[in-house]
């Protein structure tokens, strides 16, 4: 008899029932799939014997065939076929070390807490990169080696250039740029026979113990009491100074005022007195000039009466004639007559006592034919 709680078989247990599903893909996917999987292992097979990569402005490449180096590439394209080839780029952008060493001893015996940071730069030259790599290469690759590595160097320097230094010298005023100087120097003297550039080397922090502390504050507030003092001292002088220079500058005000007003008044005389010596000459001129004008006067009365002479001379020398030759007078009054009458000018003769006729030329009245 069957179970009646038995299960029946899952078709897709037979792996017969697995033909059908298989038979419904594509032959052409299979392909792909199983070309891009052979791709895929003959490219991390031959990846020891070619590279094709870019090289960026930061970077530098070595060139590396069979474990030894080749070349040191520059950004851009870089490529090559060969057997057992590689590209290793290192990076040649700044990296950023902090340094912070709380315990420094000065030379006086004095504890000082200096912070250092600095700018780290890998070697871009060829030579210097190929002498240095084998050795270094864990620097050059990490920047977590390379960290470590300067921190240690940083450490080194700020004890070498503090132990070196008094503690005002390390810590007040212009003793901070020395020291900056210092460890700028010393880092730089670690750092070159690795092929290492340091940049940017600065002191932010400078911390002393709080004893330390305490006791150059009360340099400083003594300091600062001796300053005021002085201070108070000079504002006193400089105020007796100022008021003194107060009362010298009234006085020249006075005196100043008092020189203008006689210059002023010199000054008025001057131009009183010029304006009289103008007046002057002005009259001096115009009694020339009354002078010069009389005698033109009396010069042209005198020609006047020369031009009236000469003027009726002629009229003196007919007056003469004619009082001494009366007959030349009535020969002259007859001319003078015949000039006067005009061919259109008629004449009536009557006698004495008589009234004239009038005469026309319209026939009117008798007319007398003057033209027979």
């Amino acid at each position: 008899m069957k179970n009646p709680n038995a299960q029946p078989p899952r078709q897709d247990s037979n792996p017969r029932s697995r033909i059908p599903f298989l038979s419904m893909i594509p032959g052409w996917l299979v392909g792909l799939v199983i070309g891009i999987i052979v791709v895929a292992i003959l490219a991390s097979v031959s990846k020891s014997f070619w590279y094709f990569e870019v090289i960026e402005n930061d970077q530098v490449g070595i060139k590396i065939q069979a474990g030894k180096i080749q070349s040191v590439l520059q950004p851009g394209i870089a490529y090559d076929f060969g057997l057992f080839v590689d590209l290793v780029k290192v990076t040649t952008s700044a990296v950023a070390i902090t340094v912070d060493d709380p315990e420094l001893i000065t030379i006086d015996k004095q504890r000082i807490g200096l912070e250092v940071t600095a700018d780290v730069f890998r070697p871009r030259e060829a030579d210097v990169v190929i002498s240095n790599y084998s050795r270094y290469r864990n620097i050059y690759l990490s920047d977590e080696s390379l960290q470590q590595r300067m921190t240690a160097f940083t450490l080194q320097a700020m004890k070498v250039c503090v132990g070196d230094k008094k503690f005002d010298e390390a810590v007040i005023g212009s003793g901070r740029d020395d020291l900056r100087a210092c460890i700028d120097d010393e880092l730089s003297g670690l750092a070159e026979p690795l092929g290492l550039e340091v940049r940017n080397v600065a002191v932010p922090q400078i911390t002393i113990s709080p004893e330390v502390q305490a006791g150059l504050d009360a340099i400083v507030q003594s300091r600062l009491a001796t300053e005021k003092a002085k201070q108070d001292a000079e504002k006193a002088k400089q105020e007796a100074i100022a008021q003194q220079a107060v009362e010298e500058g009234r006085i020249r005000v006075e005196q100043s005022k008092l020189q203008e007003e006689a210059r002023q008044q010199a000054t008025l005389q001057d131009i009183k007195r010029q304006q009289l010596e103008a007046e002057l000459a002005v009259i001096k001129q115009e009694q020339v000039n009354a002078q010069a004008q009389l005698e033109l006067t009396t010069l042209q009365q005198k020609v006047s009466a020369e031009q009236a002479l000469v003027d009726i001379a002629k009229e003196l020398a007919l007056a003469e004639l004619y009082q001494k030759y009366p007959s030349y007078v009535s020969l002259q009054i007859a001319l003078a007559n015949s000039a006067a009458i005009k061919q259109t000018d008629k004449f009536i003769f009557t006698p004495e006592g008589v009234f004239p006729n009038l005469i026309f030329s319209n026939g009117v009245l008798p007319t007398v034919n003057m033209n027979p």
